[in-house]
């Protein structure tokens, strides 16, 4: 079980998406005929039905902007619908706060089996394998031999994840993904006279070059390493370390706590406790403590002010960060704007993969395969939901999703830098993404939402690990009797005692 990556980012995919609506829709004629099939004319009027898990009316129109807006404007006989098996809205303003919720994955399973099942569903990698095995989705690979579609070009960690969600066959495509890569700076490297990175690092490697370039002390301290641009809380940054592995908290029942199971987790608390000590990796309080110091000096500099004060690494205060792929282009906007503004420092950067662990080599990178779609194994009009599909994944909308500083195009022919840049582009796609894990956890949130009150015992926990009132033996011991004593409660009192909310994280179990 991994935390803290179990809950979808809706904020995250909001902000994407509410940037990329500047995609130019209105395309060369040459290029609309390359990706048109037949006339539109030669047609009879079709109805093509896409269902997601996840929406509301007010996303509709970036939907439609992104991918059938262009496709409609080629086919003029075909028209798209678009529904959601669980409406954000009229779960918002239900009325009913208290209510207890259907079961969103049996909704969508509704969607796609009730009287009017929709044709295309647009699906998030753990739906994919889920959806798969209940055997919801038509299998694409004949389709795709029968019209001899070409996805020798797909990007081989893409087409990977795909098939190992759906036991080795194809049950859906995405035009784009997105990944994190793992950004150097190279002077803090050449000024240590220590190796950079490469791809394809243990995690262990990574470590041992982060302890080496670690440096200094107050505003002259240079960290190795962080696990995402911001800082933040400690606890996450671990949720994020072990994702790869899998860690389970308790079992699939919900009835027994498993960090105390083994070592893993021992393990896994004594190696990141070790790079906050032996300052690696900054803690909360001393990324506050260096943005403290560089305000003060901004406040006495004549330079300017320093958008990037609260950035690390473009502050040049941290050797390696692991960033997503949007990070290109705040980077390339840094370079362009220190040319005018003194203040900021101009960062010689490059990229390599996210280290991984040495028992799941190649997986790692938090690879999300934006927008995946495929075939209800139900649908009314087949037909016209695989030529979408088509549509969405060929040569010319890859193209066109080239100019993305957003997400990558699944085809490797229209993979490139950003604005000309010169970086590792193969940083971002030789991972594959991390396995789903089992829908246990959803079934025991949703009959036991207050198992969210175990995301703050062990926060709790670790903490006063970390700041030495506990042994990381004590630690572990105590999660695991106050996780056993939760799991108890929770038989008889459902919600918890704080009523099952989710704030403060997210929860996997299983």
């Amino acid at each position: 079980m991994n935390w803290g990556t179990a809950v979808s980012s809706i904020k995250g995919k909001k902000a994407r998406r509410g940037a990329a609506l500047g995609l130019s829709l209105v395309m060369a004629s040459g290029v609309i005929a390359g990706c048109s099939g037949e006339s539109s004319e030669q047609k009879e009027p079709s109805v093509v039905r896409i269902g997601m898990m996840y929406g509301s009316a007010d996303n509709e129109t970036w939907f439609r902007q992104q991918f059938t807006d262009t496709y409609e404007l080629m086919n003029k006989n075909v028209t798209f619908e678009i529904v959601y098996a669980n409406d954000y809205n009229a779960m918002n303003y239900s009325g009913q706060p208290n209510e207890k919720q259907p079961d969103p994955y049996e909704k969508m399973k509704d969607m796609l089996t009730g009287k009017n099942p929709v044709d295309v569903v647009v699906i998030d990698y753990p739906q994919l394998s889920r959806l798969t095995q209940d055997g919801m989705l038509q299998q694409l690979d004949p389709l795709i031999a029968k019209d001899k579609f070409d996805i020798s070009d797909y990007v081989p960690s893409v087409i990977d994840g795909i098939k190992d969600a759906g036991d080795s066959k194809i049950y859906a495509l995405t035009p784009t993904f997105t990944s994190s890569a793992l950004f150097y700076n190279k002077k803090i490297f050449a000024d240590a006279g220590v190796q950079p990175p490469a791809d394809g690092m243990t995690w262990n490697q990574a470590f041992d070059l982060a302890r080496k370039i670690s440096k200094g002390s107050g505003k002259d301290q240079t960290f190795g390493l962080q696990f995402n641009r911001w800082g933040g809380d400690a606890y996450n940054d671990i949720q994020s370390y072990i994702a790869p592995l899998g860690l389970k908290v308790f079992d699939d029942k919900g009835e027994k706590m498993l960090v105390d199971s083994g070592t893993a987790w021992k393990d896994a608390w004594e190696t990141m406790i070790k790079l906050y000590k032996d300052k690696v990796v900054p803690s909360p309080e001393d990324s506050q403590k260096i943005m403290d110091e560089m305000r003060k000096a901004a406040e006495k500099s004549s330079a300017g002010y320093n958008p990037y004060m609260n950035d690390l690494f473009n502050s040049g205060k941290l050797g390696m960060v692991i960033g997503d792929y949007y990070f290109v282009n705040e980077l390339r906007n840094a370079k362009n704007a220190s040319e005018t503004n003194k203040s900021i420092k101009l960062i010689d950067w490059d990229v390599v993969t996210v280290p991984v662990f040495e028992e799941k080599p190649g997986v790692g990178g938090n690879i999300n395969l934006s927008q995946a779609m495929g075939i209800n194994a139900k649908a009314q009009n087949p037909d016209g939901a695989w030529d979408l599909i088509k549509f969405l994944n060929g040569r010319d909308w890859a193209k066109l999703k080239s100019r993305s500083t957003y997400e990558i195009p699944a085809r490797q022919e229209f993979i490139k830098p950003i604005d000309g840049m010169q970086y590792n582009m193969k940083a971002f796609t030789t991972l594959k993404p991390i396995p789903a894990q089992t829908d246990a956890f959803e079934r025991i949130a949703r009959e036991k939402p207050g198992i969210y009150e175990m995301q703050g015992i062990g926060s709790q926990i670790f903490q006063e690990v970390l700041s030495g009132k506990k042994t990381v033996d004590e630690g572990i011991k105590e999660w695991a009797v106050k996780g056993n004593a939760l799991l108890q409660k929770l038989k008889t009192n459902p919600k918890g005692s704080m009523g099952g909310g989710m704030e403060g994280g997210a929860v996997s179990g299983g």
